[in-house]
């Protein structure tokens, strides 16, 4: 009898060491040999570049013009001349007006973003992250909540960073790959292209043309910048005056770098948004502060379209300005471009800007609301 006992105590003993062995084991095995789900994968909603469609530019019946005529006169009713040139070296700028209202998960993946500008060039540079974003992704809606703030931080950064003429970022994609070992799981979190693909625009596929095209944008820059003298409102002035006298509007949507700096700056061929982020950079780099503003905007024809423009603080008040609609096509008739119509929408308030430019707070239907600076109610 307790030979049978024994034998049935041992048996169970044995039972019980090879199911822990069994589970051991298996638990070895899943650590070695881990389930990796396939990465969420989120690309942006469409942004700026398909979200602002261009509007026709304001067309005026008058003939004749030229663009070129000095603005000496406009110059003296407003402010004395002045040959100080423009001291790089002490211009201070905030060029991250957008950055400053993210929140610390999209700042950090804006961040990664902006510490990689130049690894950006290469079209197919992996943007990584790694398990920075655990603790959100832990939850029930995390990738979600993280899918949405890639979309807000790509807004941002876009807005904050006009030089990017080179990039589609609606090519570019957030991997979310979710790894489960032995009672842990854990993220990669990347930024990439699609397979076999690059995040580079079609006007600009290889470095060498984004490198030659940077050359080209500075050269142009840098002449700028060495002719501004005088006073703030007379360095912006010329800006503004550069732009509208040397950008011809591209009606066909379809020149080079047409939404960008690159268009206006080199080809002098771009649409709106292509003289808002020109006017941006300059500004920016002659010491100023200013930003893209983008809406709705309705022309003496009633007509309402999608439209991009500026705001720029000077004297720490911020004025609106709208290059594009300063630069109107000339059809037909007989006559001068006077300065009414050539600074219709030159360092205006927001009084004026309101009665045919409508704001819109959102870059994309379901992203964040961004806020802009607050314009001054009167014109300068």
């Amino acid at each position: 009898m307790k030979n049978n006992f024994l034998t049935l105590f041992l048996f169970f003993i044995m039972i019980i060491l090879i199911a822990g062995i069994a589970i051991l084991g298996g638990a070895i095995y899943i650590d070695l040999f881990s389930d990796s789900t396939e990465p969420i994968v989120y690309q942006t909603e469409n942004i700026i570049t398909e979200e602002v469609s261009d509007r026709k530019k304001e067309k005026i019946q008058i003939a004749n013009i030229d663009l070129s005529e000095s603005i000496q006169s406009l110059n003296s009713t407003n402010e004395e001349k002045s040959s100080q040139k423009v001291d790089l070296q002490n211009q201070q700028t905030n060029n991250r007006y957008f950055y400053d209202q993210l929140s610390n998960n999209q700042k950090i993946i804006y961040d990664e973003l902006n510490n990689n500008k130049i690894n950006l060039r290469q079209g197919n540079y992996i943007i990584k992250y790694g398990d920075k974003f655990s603790e959100l992704l832990s939850k029930e809606d995390g990738s979600k909540q993280l899918g949405d703030d890639y979309q807000t931080a790509i807004e941002a950064f876009t807005h904050d960073n006009p030089d990017l003429f080179f990039l589609d970022v609606n090519k570019m994609y957030l991997n979310i790959e979710t790894t489960t070992k032995f009672l842990k799981t854990t993220y990669d979190v990347y930024i990439s292209p699609s397979n076999n693909s690059t995040y580079l625009s079609e006007d600009f596929s290889s470095i060498n043309q984004i490198e030659d095209g940077f050359a080209k944008i500075e050269k142009v820059k840098n002449a700028i910048l060495n002719r501004l003298t005088g006073s703030d409102y007379q360095k912006v002035l010329y800006i503004h005056d550069y732009l509208v006298s040397t950008i011809e509007y591209d009606s066909t949507y379809s020149s080079i770098g047409t939404y960008s700096i690159y268009g206006a700056l080199v080809g002098k061929t771009c649409v709106c948004e292509g003289y808002a982020k020109a006017f941006k950079y300059l500004a920016n780099a002659a010491g100023f502060n200013s930003e893209i503003m983008q809406g709705v905007a309705t022309n003496s024809s009633g007509q309402s379209e999608n439209h991009a423009w500026n705001c720029i603080e000077i004297g720490g008040v911020w004025y609106e300005i709208d290059p594009t609609w300063d630069d109107p096509i000339i059809v037909g008739g007989n006559g001068k471009l006077t300065n009414e119509m050539k600074y219709k929408y030159f360092l205006k308030g927001r009084t004026t800007f309101e009665k045919d430019h409508v704001l819109s707070y959102q870059f994309s239907s379901e992203g964040k609301k961004f806020s802009y600076p607050t314009i001054s109610k009167s014109d300068y």
